[in-house]
């Protein structure tokens, strides 16, 4: 009988987490990208302006099994994708090192030929609400406005979700979360 109080409270820390998660910055369907220019794990350097009047897939990931599922999922977009008005871009945006990047990204089951960015100082993390709720993948339209997001591990986008979405986009219409 003692434990029946433990069902409210995880209910009432869901719905805080939910609060949270709005206030950190998600649900910007609609909104535009917060701009950032990062550097590759090859070295050149990227800024998210250089791709407008593209349709960006952009992922924001730490390095996590969900990471790597997603970033994986992320090569088979950019596979898909190819020829088209669409970049596929991932960040690492929780400051680790190059070294460790390039450790990560060698553990994946595909390998990355998308742009793989650094993000020393976390700028994608606040500027995107990221930390905790990882891997978030968003797709930014040809004027730089998010168009449609998945955030967190507990539901990874497939590619064939996110290539329809970015084939709505192309073909002019407005994708929806």
């Amino acid at each position: 009988m003692k434990k029946l109080w433990i069902a409210p409270f995880a209910l009432l820390a869901l719905i805080a987490a939910a609060h949270l998660a709005l206030a950190a910055g998600f649900f910007k369907v609609g909104e535009k990208a917060p701009l950032f220019a990062l550097t590759a794990i090859t070295g050149e350097a990227v800024g998210l302006d250089t791709y407008k009047g593209k349709v960006v897939v952009l992922g924001l990931f730490h390095i996590c099994d969900p990471c790597m599922m997603q970033g994986s999922t992320l090569q088979k977009v950019s596979e898909m994708t190819k020829g088209k008005d669409v970049v596929v871009l991932g960040v690492n945006s929780s400051g680790n090192s190059k070294k460790e990047v390039g450790e990560f990204l060698s553990t994946f089951p595909v390998k990355v030929t998308y742009p793989y960015l650094l993000d020393p100082n976390k700028v994608t993390d606040k500027l995107y609400g990221g930390g905790k709720f990882i891997p978030n993948v968003y797709v930014i339209d040809q004027q730089g406005v998010i168009r449609w997001q998945r955030v967190g591990n507990m539901d990874l986008a497939g590619e064939e979700v996110i290539v329809a979405e970015v084939d709505k986009l192309l073909a002019g219409g407005s994708s929806k979360m």
